[in-house]
């Protein structure tokens, strides 16, 4: 796990992700998935689906955009934030004109800043075989741009390519789901 000199608040909690040279960035615009479910991150968690319902049921828009988790650092807006078949999809905008938000739209642009990072506060979890947890429910605070992230696999996508992902995971949680049932049905014959 990384050791945080700033802490939003006692107990919050953080997950990285990063960006690819693709993520979505234009007139201070940025998408892509602040988390990703189902993958072991390198501290042994992983967030199950349906884990920020509740919080983006409660929270909405309101949750932040900070830099590198820094309460004192907002950078943007998140305009919407939803759960879909992959994970945690954020898009908004950064304020460029703030001195770090244009910071920020540079630094990513140029990809010397590359994750998103979740903060959050685990409200109902289980333990994993090695010591991990899996994420049953999350009180989500914000979403940071972060130089590291903790779950190097995920990746923020543009456009058509975020949407294409999101039906290849569509088509990989079907195909998983007939097995499934295949193996359902072998045991009861």
């Amino acid at each position: 796990m990384q050791t945080r000199a700033v802490q939003a608040a006692p107990g919050l909690e953080t997950k990285f992700i990063a960006f690819d040279e693709r993520a979505a960035l234009s007139d201070g615009r940025i998408e892509g998935y602040a988390s990703l479910f189902g993958l072991t991150d390198q501290g042994g968690d992983e967030v199950a689906p349906g884990a920020f319902a509740v919080s983006l049921a409660r929270k909405g828009r309101s949750v932040k955009l900070l830099w590198q988790h820094d309460p004192a650092q907002p950078i943007g807006v998140w305009e919407a934030l939803r759960e879909d078949a992959l994970g945690l999809h954020v898009s908004g905008r950064l304020i460029t004109e703030v001195r770090r938000g244009a910071e920020a739209a540079a630094l990513l642009k140029a990809g010397a800043v590359d994750g998103l990072s979740i903060g959050y506060r685990a409200i109902r979890s289980e333990k994993t075989p090695g010591g991990g947890r899996r994420l049953i429910e999350v009180d989500l605070w914000e979403v940071s741009l972060v130089t590291f992230p903790m779950l190097p696999e995920a990746r923020a996508l543009s456009g058509a390519k975020t949407d294409a992902l999101a039906g290849q995971a569509e088509d990989e949680a079907a195909r998983a789901l007939a097995e499934a049932l295949r193996e359902a049905r072998g045991v009861f014959s």
